[in-house]
């Protein structure tokens, strides 16, 4: 057993030695790992061997061989020890498996709180960096109910529609995941610290970026594709265009992943970017409903349980309730989540005003409530 742990941690400290090597990249380490098969074998092998590699060449190698600065790989691994954070290898049984497959996977990962094996069924939730009030009820709403469906949301902590994603999240109960553009010290906004470390306890915060990183402009491209490697697709909420949600948007398409997009008013900006990729072929998002129906096939045994006890936790409750036939049949309708009032009129045998009247009395009740654009939802 002590040389399992040996080994383990000669292959972190190996790791992140190919990450602090100068000019090395992601890409020229996953072509070393597929030939040597683990970081520590990489540091092992002759200059030679390792100049034969493919797209590496002689000054990689050298560079690799010279390396020299263990006493930094040694205080970075003190560092996440005292700060409570894991920093996992490529070959951890830890690494996420959604990432593993990706050319450009980091070599490491830094990583508070926990991913689980739940948290393969997730969905990104990116945005323009600037949020309308039309922007962030969309964010609020469509999280809250990822969350309830039992979906993790994946979004960067940033000020705005990211935030409001997280907090939506976990304020249903659910798990969220945030990939910083920074090292795990360096928490950016700083507001954000509080948020931060509700994650940790329901989800995880994650970097691939060492201690002491800033949030260097640069760093956000690499980040945006974690999120989207993460993921099994990316919903866009509001993306004015050239912004960094519709980069997270292209990283989800060359990955394969499936983009949603919430569509806007066709005279702001901020709409332009979603409506467009809507246009491209994107999924167009009205509801949490409709990322749902979309994912179904893929998640349905996991969707469909939770689904089914969220569904049963209210359909008990609005049989222990003393309401009338009409307003139990429009709670019955809201217990698969939030519905416009159009759509409850197509459900149900009732005329407009009448179905007015009665959706006033459970608000009146706190039994229902209005959202924006007349949809209704269970309270």
């Amino acid at each position: 057993m002590q040389n399992d742990v040996d080994q383990t941690s000669n292959e972190l400290r190996c790791s992140l030695a190919m990450v602090f090597t100068k000019d090395l990249g992601v890409a020229s380490y996953r072509k070393l790992l597929s030939k040597f098969h683990s970081s520590e074998n990489i540091f092992k092998a002759s200059a030679k061997d390792i100049a034969a590699t493919e797209n590496i060449g002689a000054a990689k190698a050298e560079r690799i061989k010279s390396f020299s600065s263990w006493d930094l790989v040694d205080r970075e691994i003190k560092k996440a020890e005292s700060k409570g954070v894991s920093i996992i290898h490529f070959l951890h049984p830890e690494y996420p498996d959604q990432l593993r497959n990706f050319d450009d996977a980091p070599v490491v990962i830094y990583m508070k709180g926990k991913i689980t094996a739940d948290d393969a069924n997730s969905i990104a939730v990116v945005r323009s960096r600037l949020m309308s009030e039309y922007g962030r009820r969309a964010a609020q709403d469509i999280s809250r109910g990822l969350a309830q469906a039992g979906l993790t949301v994946i979004s960067g902590m940033a000020r705005g529609i990211d935030t409001i994603a997280h907090e939506s999240a976990l304020g249903a109960g659910g798990r969220t995941i945030a990939v910083l553009g920074s090292g795990l010290d360096v928490i950016y906004p700083s507001e954000n610290r509080k948020l931060f470390n509700k994650i940790t306890e329901s989800g995880a915060v994650i970097s691939e970026f060492p201690f002491d990183t800033g949030p260097l402009k640069e760093n956000f491209p690499r980040r945006n594709r974690l999120i989207s490697g993460l993921s099994l697709g990316v919903l866009v909420v509001e993306a004015a265009p050239g912004s960094g949600s519709l980069i997270t948007a292209s990283y989800a398409l060359e990955q394969g992943k499936e983009i949603f997009a919430v569509p806007g008013n066709i005279g702001q900006k901020n709409s332009e970017g979603t409506n467009r990729l809507i246009n491209s072929g994107a999924k167009l998002v009205l509801s949490v409903n409709d990322i749902i129906e979309e994912l179904a096939p893929k998640i349905k045994k996991q969707l469909s349980l939770t689904c089914l006890k969220n569904k049963a936790d209210i359909t008990s409750r609005i049989e222990a309730l003393e309401i009338t036939g009409d307003e139990k049949a429009i709670c019955t309708v809201l217990a698969s989540g939030s519905r416009h009032i159009d759509q409850i009129l197509r459900q149900l045998n009732i005329t407009p005003s009448k179905l007015s009247g009665i959706l006033l009395n459970l608000e009146l009740k706190g039994l229902v409530r209005q959202l924006e654009g007349k949809k209704f939802e269970i309270v």
